[in-house]
This record gives structure tokens, C-alpha cells and sequence, in this order.
């Protein structure tokens, strides 16, 4: 590809370890499908002066370092400093770990905290992968409900089995649970249960738009797994997985 190499980015050795602008400009925009040019095009600078900013950081063109950050979605302070929170998952585990099953009750008790998870469905084509996507949820009764557009990912036709999958976890003590719900979708339709479910905290959807259509996923199957901590002492309580 002719035209100016992209310096920062994994073909050209670029740092992606977030320890410098350059480095967290080439992290974001890997993570954005972004390439230099758009995210210069965008910034409203040449790529030569890009260099620079990337480069010279802090010490150059505060002014350019905010249009960077406005265009990557970041704040500046994220662009010149980095994240002050390390990414999910890198803090490690506890000093005495042990996973257990949750029961069917203990699982709809999380599931009842939550209002943010995930939802797999098959697509209706043998050779294509399952859609994974994210949706806001609430729970009814012993079912998961979820509104969402009619065209969009997260719609299902009635009698599509699907999985729904949420999960806590609290990284500054390394324990933390998931449950997954696997069932049967099927489409609400009774106008005074629409109207119930859409006074209920949460169940507007964080993506917006028109989403007129409810979705309730009824279980076949609900499972769960806890990450806990032994006490320091002594035999810890409950049965384990192997």
C-alpha cells in the first residue's frame, strides 16, 4: 500500500502497551478498525503532524492532543496519562480461590441484580457462527425479557433456541460469578404486558432508536459458577468443581 507507513501500528513494531501517546493512539485505533490517515483526516492535521503529536506528546501541541482524544472517544487526561483502572481480568486471582455451582434460586437472584448481558442465538444458516450481542434485560417472573428492534442482531423469530449470559465481578478481590440461561424465545405480545414491562426501571435500552419489539427467552436450563474465597483458616464450606 502506497503512502506514508503507518509507524504505529503491529506490522511496524508500534508500542501497544499504553505507556506513551503514541502508544495508546495506536491502541485505540486498532481497537476503532480506525487507520492513521482517517484519525488525521478526522483530527484535522497532516500525517507528518500527527507524527509529531503522537511522538512529542504533552511536551508538542496540547490543542492537537485534545482533537486526538475528541476523535478516538477518549478523555484527554485518558490520551496524555492513561487509564487510571486496569483492564477486567489482569488483577489476578485471590489467595484461596475456589469455584462452585450456584443453584437454580441463586442464579435468579444475580440474574435480578443485573440489567446489562449477553445474548447468543444460532443465525439459521448451518455454515455461519452464533450472533453474540449485547442487550439490557430485565427479569419476569422465572424468564428473561429484552426489547429490541425487529431488523436488528439481537431479534429472534419465536421457538429460536438462544443462550443469555450475564456475570459481576469484583476485581479488587478476584471473586466474582456468571450465570447462563438457555431456552426457548418468545415474542410478547399482549399489549398490557408490553406497557408493564416498559414502566420498569431499566428497560430502556442504552442503544436507543425505536425498539418496539419484546423478546422473553423461557429457560430450559439455568446454571451458575461463583468464584469465591476460602478464609484464611480452616476447611472452606460447600462443594467445589473439578
Amino acid at each position: 500500500m502506497e503512502g506514508t507507513p503507518d509507524r504505529s501500528g503491529p506490522a511496524a513494531g508500534g508500542s501497544f502497551d499504553g505507556d506513551s501517546v503514541a502508544g495508546r493512539v495506536a491502541l485505540r485505533r486498532e481497537q476503532l478498525g480506525m487507520s492513521r490517515e482517517e484519525l488525521a483526516t478526522r483530527a484535522g492535521m497532516s500525517m507528518a503532524y500527527l507524527g509529531q503529536v503522537e511522538e512529542l506528546g504533552t511536551g508538542f501541541d496540547p490543542a492537537g492532543l485534545v482533537r486526538l482524544a475528541a476523535v478516538l472517544g477518549m478523555s484527554y487526561e485518558e490520551l496524555v496519562a492513561g487509564s487510571r483502572e486496569a483492564p477486567p481480568g489482569r488483577g489476578g486471582p485471590a489467595a484461596r480461590p475456589v469455584l462452585q455451582r450456584l443453584s437454580e434460586q441463586e442464579c435468579w437472584q444475580r440474574l435480578g441484580t443485573h440489567g446489562i448481558g449477553r445474548l447468543a442465538r444460532a443465525t439459521g444458516s448451518p455454515d455461519a457462527a452464533p450472533v453474540l450481542v449485547p442487550v439490557n434485560f430485565l427479569v419476569d417472573g422465572r424468564t428473561v425479557v429484552y426489547r429490541t428492534d425487529p431488523v436488528g442482531a439481537a431479534a429472534a423469530a419465536p421457538g429460536t433456541k438462544a443462550a443469555f449470559e450475564t456475570d459481576y465481578l469484583d476485581e479488587g478481590h478476584g471473586v466474582g460469578w456468571s450465570v447462563l440461561v438457555s431456552g426457548t424465545v418468545e415474542e410478547i405480545t399482549d399489549p398490557a404486558a408490553v406497557q408493564d414491562l416498559g414502566r420498569r426501571p431499566g428497560a430502556e435500552p442504552w442503544a436507543g432508536g425505536v425498539r418496539e419489539l419484546w423478546l422473553r427467552i423461557v429457560p430450559d436450563e439455568v446454571s451458575g459458577r461463583a468464584i469465591r474465597t476460602l478464609p484464611e483458616t480452616g476447611p472452606g464450606t460447600g462443594s467445589t468443581m473439578r
